[in-house]
């Protein structure tokens, strides 16, 4: 398990404390993750490391700053130390077991949330409704793919499209280069944006994103 925190002038807070309490009672191998150093003086990163070795035995201690990608190689070192090897599920050339219309479905909410930053809530999911292949004139494999992002409300769609559009011009672009790097195929992306109230209320589409984890 990775117990992450970020270090802080008053000590260890009281979330900290209870999050600690139930790491006792369940006796996990932990690694404790210290973000955010950039933030502060190398000598109160001992401090906090102090104060968090004092309430549990824990397997490693990593400082990290994942904003300036500062020890996340030590990390991913810790992690594989503590893991053992299991059987192989998955051929070693597959890297996801998701459909490509999941795969395509969550690469354009990713870029959705990413180019909107904080502007629009985690409120909209994306429905793949044309998935087909054909070729060009010229005889090249090409896949023409039509989606609609939902948004619960009618002031998110604004947000959504952009002015004159660009916003969605962006995602679209952004999410069809990955997608082309990922499926190794040329790809024409639409992408529309309608609202669905209520939308988080519906089991049917809950279920959708459940299974893509």
């Amino acid at each position: 398990m990775l117990f992450v925190v970020q270090p802080t002038s008053k000590g260890i807070n009281e979330a900290d404390k209870q999050i600690l309490e139930k790491l006792k009672k369940i006796k996990k191998k932990v690694i404790l993750v210290i973000n955010k150093i950039d933030l502060i003086k190398k000598e109160e990163i001992l401090k906090q490391i102090a104060l968090y070795n004092n309430e549990y035995d824990f397997e490693a201690v990593v400082p990290i700053s994942a904003m300036k990608n500062e020890n996340l190689e030590l990390l991913l070192q810790e992690i594989e130390k503590n893991l053992h090897e299991g059987p192989a599920y998955y051929d070693i050339e597959e890297y996801t077991d998701q459909t490509e219309r999941q795969i395509l479905e969550e690469t354009i909410r990713e870029k959705a949330l990413l180019l909107l930053n904080e502007e629009v809530p985690h409120g909209i999911y994306v429905e793949v409704d044309k998935m087909e292949l054909r070729k060009t004139t010229k005889g090249q494999d090409i896949y023409d793919i039509e989606a609609t992002i939902y948004t619960l409300k009618s002031s998110h769609k604004g947000i959504i499209i952009g002015k004159n559009g660009e916003m969605l011009k962006r995602i679209s672009t952004y999410a069809r280069q990955d997608l082309e790097k990922q499926l190794d195929i040329k790809i024409n992306l639409k992408v529309w944006v309608k609202v669905k109230e209520e939308w988080q209320n519906k089991s049917s589409i809950i279920k959708r994103f459940q299974n893509t984890k």
